[in-house]
């Protein structure tokens, strides 16, 4: 088992890494726990939505997985992690310990990611419910001032652009992966005035699209193979 020091605080950059069994052997877990007064939005299996949420972990699992009760057995690491309240829950068969931490002008992104199963989201053919796999890219974001939750929705959409700018300019091909998710944290209002905007182009989202920009590159850089010379 990996240690299970649990590290609590505002910043991403203070996500712990710790560790759970499955299949009879040892997965990393990666936790972030700033504790109470944040609101966050998430297209997470655990903890979507929006709300009051306490903590995010980030849970690799085995390629292949086949469990049926992701949400309950999420609940259940988080429990062995001594974190309590809501929270948010991410699986990935990727590797969470490679995860990269990018910071634009107070704005965070945590990236973890891996690009084996990916192509462009507009594609033929029906859809289907997806479990995970090794191909996920998994955002959290931490943004330090308070967003309405038409902010929220919209800080989701630009994370999201912004993974896509990143995988085209590595050259990917692909627009995202069939199950990545994404989570944004920002602090709960306390009486005060609230962001109202979080495009690319307000002053944190912008903030943000860089993090998450920076973050992505970073996480999928060497998961992209180089291109082949013509002859």
């Amino acid at each position: 088992m990996l240690p299970r020091t649990l590290l609590t605080g505002p910043s991403l950059a203070d996500a712990a890494l710790l560790g759970h069994v499955e299949q009879g052997r040892a997965w990393p877990l990666l936790v972030w726990a700033p504790g109470p007064g944040v609101r966050m939005v998430s297209s997470a299996v655990l903890g979507g939505g929006i709300g009051e949420r306490q903590w995010v972990v980030n849970a690799q699992v085995p390629p292949g997985y086949a469990r049926l009760d992701p949400v309950a057995h999420l609940r259940d690491l988080a429990s062995g992690a001594g974190l309590e309240g809501e929270g948010v829950g991410l699986m990935t068969a990727a590797s969470v310990a490679d995860r990269r931490h990018a910071v634009d002008g107070g704005a965070q992104a945590l990236v973890t990611a891996g690009i084996g199963v990916r192509g462009w989201a507009a594609a033929p053919g029906a859809g289907a419910v997806a479990a995970p796999r090794p191909g996920t890219i998994n955002i959290i974001v931490s943004l330090p001032v308070p967003l309405t939750d038409a902010a929220l929705v919209n800080a989701v959409a630009t994370a999201t652009e912004a993974k896509v700018q990143a995988l085209v300019e590595l050259g990917a091909d692909a627009s995202g992966t069939p199950t990545d998710a994404v989570c944004v944290a920002a602090p709960s209002p306390c009486g005060g005035a609230a962001e109202s905007f979080a495009g690319p182009r307000s002053l944190w989202g912008a903030r943000l699209a860089r993090a998450v920009h920076a973050a992505t590159r970073a996480a999928c850089a060497e998961l992209v193979p180089a291109p082949v010379a013509p002859r």
